[in-house]
């Protein structure tokens, strides 16, 4: 079996298809051109079977969480929370931005739905504060890909599907790598403050003001907790843990805060019914791909090119962030994922780096990908809430990219980063 439908599938993206659609007609096409027809049921039961799968109903559960909660107002409270604690320093609602996407991040799971609800609140505020729209949005952009890092993350729950990796030690493991990078980007921002003068959002906070914005914000902050605590001891898988987060986001935003009423639950249900659509064909289109390129021998092909160029395994992790980052810049983390993993994944696992560990460089590597130009999906968004454009806000960006690239390397030359916390709850060996 030829392949060809690589060769398509990069074609068919270069003139712009849908992701989805690509993987679907290249496979097809160059089953057509190969003359092996009789392989289209075999295709077709793949893509079945990709998208027919118990794991995967994490997703659509914590989309919904993330929508319920977002919807019921729980940003504003973080963000107010944020504010609390550290308001009062020098370039504070730059701070508070970071901060406030770190402890989203453990509800919504998703850089996108971070990069709009934050920006949403805190870029008006921080021109109306002093700050540069490019730079107050490019603070937003760089906080955003914390969101699919620090657990829950949706592109986790996709990798241990695809690659047969435990999902709840790919969430302990984004911990320490989204706390870094969320420390980085906040020193940064502290230098940056000191040389531009940033203002100071607010006066300190005594400690009554913190707990009243503590409690306000405490029913998102038990979330996670609620999550992370359920799948780590074992009362839960992390498909029940995200229906947990849905039933527990579906009691809190209705009926205890009151703010999400029956057109909202309509509208949300909808929005997640669609965006859960979306992922799951992407997904099966992607596994049947996986497929191919299996049986095809192209995973081995690769393997045997990348061996070719070094028996060293800190040279070829070198090589495959640039590879990753490059890919990032073009295609969205996701489908990224999907593709990549099932063939760069064996070749490292084999030369003895640990299968979570390559996950999160993949992960984290990818997400990044997120707010690079000129594909990145998040920066559309915050030029989409700031009303800046994108070149403005990737030039402000670059300091803050800087600290993430280095998180980046971090991870993959220091496995202790990524596996000492998996290793201490006994979720690997």
């Amino acid at each position: 079996m030829s392949v060809a439908f690589f060769w398509i599938f990069i074609l068919l993206l270069a003139l712009g298809t849908p992701v989805v659609f690509a993987l679907l007609i290249g496979p097809g096409l160059s089953l057509v051109l190969d003359g092996q027809t009789q392989f289209f049921t075999a295709l077709l039961s793949r893509f079945y079977n990709g998208v027919d799968s118990y794991p995967l109903l994490a997703v659509p559960f914590f989309i919904l969480a993330g929508e319920l909660m977002n919807a019921g107002g729980i940003t504003h409270a973080i963000v107010k929370f944020s504010l609390s604690l550290v308001g009062h320093v020098r370039g504070g609602l730059a701070q508070v931005n970071i901060l406030s996407s770190m402890l989203f991040a453990g509800i919504s799971g998703s850089a996108v739905a971070d990069a709009s609800a934050i920006g949403k609140m805190l870029v008006p505020a921080m021109v109306q504060n002093g700050y540069k729209r490019s730079f107050a949005a490019g603070v937003t952009a760089a906080a955003a890909v914390i969101g699919p890092i620090i657990p829950p993350s949706g592109i986790m729950v996709l990798y241990g599907f695809v690659m047969n990796v435990s999902i709840g030690a790919l969430f302990a493991a984004g911990i320490v790598p989204g706390v870094l990078i969320g420390l980085g980007l906040m020193l940064v921002t502290r230098l940056l403050a000191r040389r531009h003068d940033l203002p100071v959002a607010a006066r300190r906070a005594t400690w009554t003001e913190r707990g009243k914005a503590f409690r306000e914000a405490a029913l998102a902050l038990v979330m996670p907790l609620i999550l992370l605590g359920g799948m780590l001891s074992g009362v839960f898988t992390a498909t029940e843990a995200a229906a947990v987060a849905a039933g527990y986001a579906l009691i809190v935003a209705p009926f205890v805060l009151r703010t999400v009423g029956l057109a909202d639950l309509k509208r949300i249900f909808v929005a997640t019914a669609m965006q859960s659509g979306v992922i799951l064909l992407l997904v099966g289109a992607a596994v049947t791909f996986a497929w191919l390129v299996t049986v095809s021998g192209m995973a081995e092909r690769i393997a045997s090119a990348m061996l070719g160029l070094t028996s060293d395994v800190h040279l070829l992790l070198f090589l495959v962030n640039l590879l990753l980052f490059l890919v990032g810049m073009f295609l969205d983390a996701g489908p990224a994922i999907l593709i990549l993993g099932p063939v760069l994944a064996p070749v490292f696992v084999g030369m003895g780096v640990d299968p979570v560990q390559f996950a999160l460089v993949m992960c984290v590597n990818l997400t990044i990908g997120l707010v690079t130009p000129p594909m990145g999906l998040v920066l559309f968004v915050t030029a989409s809430v700031s009303g800046e454009r994108v070149e403005s806000i990737a030039k402000a960006m670059l300091p803050f990219l800087l600290v993430e690239v280095a998180v980046i390397f971090l991870i993959t030359y220091i496995p202790a980063l990524t596996l000492t916390v998996p290793r201490l709850l006994g979720l690997i060996r």
